[in-house]
């Protein structure tokens, strides 16, 4: 989920790169999730919406429920993580299942930030991404699309570290 950033130029220009294809592949969602008809509510209650399914994919790892984490994952979901990405959401729950089989969840995460568009199809959360003793070790983002049957699923999802450098470095 987490892929390391770095301070060379190559690395700058990957990460432009890989921004780039995610807000394209974001764009793209967009329009097929305007062309799928789903109407419109008032942005507060989408809002809230996105945070609590957000808060419910969170849920899944910190109680171990890989089926509810699952559930709230879309079929064509794109995962981005320390492999590259993995397409579809059979590849995203292999990719997630050895986070499920420990005992202890290795990482937790909360939404800081939720913004909806207006159409009500597509809606970003990201926060921070913490380990088991709650120091923070990373950020989340994740695209929300809301399918058909009103149901918020999550269709991208990329993490990053933060650095744990001095300030001004």
């Amino acid at each position: 989920m987490l892929v390391q950033s770095t301070s060379s130029g190559i690395g700058l220009h990957m990460e432009k790169i890989t921004m780039r294809t995610f807000l394209l592949l974001a764009v793209l969602t967009l329009v097929a999730g305007i062309e799928g008809g789903v109407s419109a509510q008032p942005s507060d209650d989408l809002g809230r919406q996105v945070r609590e399914a957000e808060r419910a994919f969170a849920r899944s790892m910190a109680t171990r429920d890989f089926s509810a984490f699952g559930a709230l994952v879309a079929d064509d979901a794109v995962f981005f993580g320390g492999r590259g990405a993995q397409r579809g959401k059979a590849a995203v729950l292999a990719g997630w299942k050895p986070f499920f089989d420990q005992p202890q969840a290795p990482f937790s995460w909360e939404p800081e930030t939720v913004e909806v568009l207006s159409s009500g199809t597509l809606g970003l959360s990201s926060g921070p991404v913490k380990d088991p003793n709650g120091k923070q070790t990373g950020i989340f983002n994740s695209i929300w699309r809301r399918e058909a049957d009103g149901r918020w699923r999550v269709v991208f999802d990329k993490g990053c570290q933060v650095c744990d450098c001095p300030a001004g470095q």
